[in-house]
Formats: structure tokens, sequence, C-alpha cells
């Protein structure tokens, strides 16, 4: 995250001291306090300013950039630092091919900035929804104080993430084809207007399944799951970073963005970039 955060500020132009808030998404933070977004500011230089870790999983970076969005709208905050990033191999059970096989460390970082009056990026909107009444279908039983680290739990293999694979599926393409239906809806916009949808990269048939639901092309979905596997918070984040160096994205293009994570949370935010 520090790395990724640096990157970005000198891609943005700013210094460190220019950022009035750190949000930090990540379900694998340093330590359960103090927050790693306290801990990122203190490495970074960075002043006085709220500094917070978001807790919704894979869908924790379409959460922050909500959150960036209302505050830099409202009035409080001009640049807004973003981060998405996991580190998820400890917490993978190396015997369990159910879920060894999936997951990556990865980390992202952006820069929301209040728009001069003659830049036309902007967000449209965003919606972020979560299901508890699913939640047992992704959960990492131990660490907090319902089970507090033993010699059971670690006999139990318990400290390692557990997943039911086919209900997350049913529901990762249920809900992120709900989220996405619902941007485009309440923008008024066609999909044919989409130039661009960046997904969380969980699973390359549920990437599919979305882009069928509305009748994008995959030549307009943004894939880099063969590269990292799913790094949870910091997909999005990643994959939209190498769609842009590419030349892929381009300013003023529409970008749909769209997530989903244990909670069962959910999200999409629709973008001109």
């Amino acid at each position: 995250a520090l790395e990724a955060s640096k990157i970005a500020l000198q891609e943005a132009g700013l210094k460190a001291t220019d950022i009035d808030m750190i949000l930090f998404a990540t379900v694998s933070p340093d330590q359960v306090m103090p927050n790693t977004a306290c801990v990122l500011q203190e490495k970074l230089g960075a002043k006085d300013c709220m500094a917070l870790d978001i807790s919704a999983a894979c869908s924790g970076f379409v959460y922050a950039l909500a959150i960036a969005d209302q505050f830099i709208k409202t009035g409080p905050a001009k640049h807004v630092l973003v981060i998405g990033a996991e580190v998820l191999h400890p917490y993978v059970d190396y015997s369990d091919r159910d879920t060894c096989i999936l997951f990556g460390d990865g980390a992202g970082a952006a820069i929301l900035s209040r728009a001069n009056a003659d830049q036309d990026s902007t967000i449209y909107s965003h919606h972020l929804h979560a299901d508890g009444k699913i939640s047992d279908l992704f959960v990492l039983p131990a660490g907090g104080s319902k089970m507090p680290f033993s010699q059971k739990v670690l006999d139990e293999n318990m400290q390692f993430l557990k997943m039911k694979g086919r209900e997350i599926f049913k529901h990762a393409v249920r809900t992120m084809s709900k989220t996405c239906k619902e941007a485009l809806e309440y923008n008024d916009m066609p999909a044919s207007e989409v130039d661009w949808v960046i997904p969380h990269q969980a699973n390359i048939r549920i990437i599919q399944a979305v882009a069928d639901h509305f009748g994008i092309p995959m030549e307009k979905v943004v894939v880099e799951i063969q590269e990292m596997g799913n790094t949870s918070a910091a997909t999005v984040i990643v994959a939209l970073d190498k769609a842009i160096k590419k030349g892929q994205i381009k300013r003023g293009q529409n970008i749909l963005l769209t997530a989903f994570g244990a909670g069962i949370t959910s999200g999409s935010l629709l973008m001109k970039y």
C-alpha cells in the first residue's frame, strides 16, 4: 500500500501533505489496532487528517470510492487517498484446494480529487449493498472477539478462510448484475454507452456471466485475474491502473466498476474517467 500510494501521489503531482483523507480498504490489516490507514499515514508523512480502514472484503475499494466521493462533494475534502491492499496468503489453507488456488496478494491506490471547472471527469453514481443473511458463505472464523486465537483454533484450522464456492458463484453473478443494472437505470445510460467494465477479479466465469447478462462484449471488460488471482479489495484498482497504463482506458470514457465480497457486500460505481 505504501509503494502504491507513493506512485499515486507522484502521478497526481501531489505531496503526502496535500491529502485530506486516507481510506484504506482491506480485510488483512497489519494488526487489529491501530488501523492500517494510520500506519500508512505515518509512513507516508501525511498530515493530521482522517484515516480509516474499510472492511468490506472484495467490495472495499468501491465502497471507499463512494465514501470519498461524498466527502468531496459535500466540501470537507479536496484530495482523498483511496487504497485497496491485501496480504491474503497467511489466511489461506494450502491443503484446501477450494481456496488456496484462488487468492493472491496485491495493492493499488488512487487519488480522488475535486474536479476543476474545466474538467468533465465525474462520478455519476454509486450503489452499495450488503446481505448479512448469507454472510456465512465466506468467513474467516477466528481472530476476533468471538473466537480469539487458541490451541483449539489452530488444531481445527479456524484461522483460515472458509468458503462455500458454489453458493458464492451464484450470488456473485446475481449481486454484480443487480448493481450494474441499478447504475445504468439510475443514470438512464444504455450498456452500449459504457466504454469499459471493471469487475472484481474473482473468477473468469463470474465475469463472463455478468458481461453476458448485459450483452457487453468481453473486449470491453478489463480482466487481470490470470496475472494476480483474487486480491480482494485490490482487484478493481489494480485492474483499473493496468488498463490506464496500457492505454485502454482514456479520459472522457464511461467506466463501470462492480464488485462483491464477503458480507455479502456488493456495489457498483459509474464514472466518467
